[in-house]
């Protein structure tokens, strides 16, 4: 890693170039667990609920043993005629445009969401190492970014913020800043603390007003994750944006949906737009905002 770091300013376009190849590889990994974890979800709590209930059937638990579904298994394939996809036919972004966003066999259209998901992992991760450089840091936020991704993308479709993301996530920001990579873990610490709290006020106060959720406890797990990566300090600024954001967008999407007030919106994709955003420019924002303010 060393050699590494001491190399990058003589190269830093092949590595950008490296790590944004690298990203859209692990785009392609993401969508596969964008679609597959709801779904292992899905199974295991109706595993569960068979379980408690006793309502457990032979031939219902035959099937399922027999039909093995895991981010590894089966190999990707078609949904339409479940020809399997070939290694070539799976190159991030590239493959799509080469088949012309069809399958090879059945000509069913792929959905643009694949190369989209491919295109920004790998753009962002290059965002990253040009304004990181190459360094343990980076190594880091490129985890944090694709644990975003994957997270922005699963609330989007299901409106939930899988523990099996959220979780590691959190542990991973204190334990890197138990080095002090982006802050110190005093800092850390009280930002999974504050992060958690803060959504948690908020939502028990909004039940309490109106008797409604206004949120899931999964937001609350997200902000404390983000928290334990920045520190504290970053809370606000990533509040502020990811309120911003949602609101801006989410009244967007009311009027082109023509539905109401009391349609559910998930909150997670703009708490990690907010948080990627907080993680390089939180500092920047904040200053120009208190001098645009006159208070620096």
């Amino acid at each position: 890693m060393q050699t590494l770091i001491e190399l990058y300013p003589f190269y830093p376009a092949l590595f950008i170039g490296g790590v944004v190849i690298l990203g859209l590889l692990v785009g392609s990994f993401l969508n596969v667990v964008i679609y597959r974890l709801p779904v292992m979800m899905e199974r295991e709590w109706q595993s569960e609920c068979r379980y408690i209930l006793d309502l457990a059937d032979a031939a219902e638990d035959e099937n399922e043993k027999s039909e093995k579904f895991n981010l590894a298994f089966p190999n990707s394939h078609c949904p339409n005629c479940k020809k399997e996809i070939k290694p070539w036919q799976n190159i991030p972004v590239i493959s799509y445009l080469l088949l012309k966003g069809k399958c090879a066999r059945c000509q069913n259209p792929i959905s643009i969401r694949y190369p989209i998901i491919e295109a920004v992992s790998g753009f962002l991760s290059g965002i990253l190492i040009w304004q990181l450089g190459m360094g343990y840091e980076v190594v880091a936020a490129l985890l944090l970014t694709w644990a975003l991704i994957a997270l922005t993308m699963i609330d989007a479709d299901t409106q939930l913020l899988p523990d099996q993301i959220t979780l590691p996530l959190l542990w991973l920001g204190l334990i890197c800043n138990a080095f002090g990579l982006y802050t110190s873990l005093e800092n850390a610490l009280w930002g999974a603390v504050f992060g958690y709290l803060s959504l948690w006020t908020v939502y028990w106060a909004f039940k309490l007003l109106t008797g409604k959720e206004g949120m899931g406890f999964g937001d609350f797990k997200l902000l404390a994750a983000l928290g334990a990566w920045m520190g504290w300090q970053s809370l606000p600024i990533i509040i502020l944006l990811s309120s911003l954001v949602g609101a801006i967008i989410g009244i967007a999407l009311m009027i082109l949906n023509n539905k109401g007030r009391d349609t559910a919106i998930p909150f997670g994709p703009y708490l990690a737009i907010a948080g990627w955003i907080a993680f390089l420019w939180g500092d920047h924002i904040t200053r120009s905002y208190l001098q645009f303010a006159g208070l620096q």
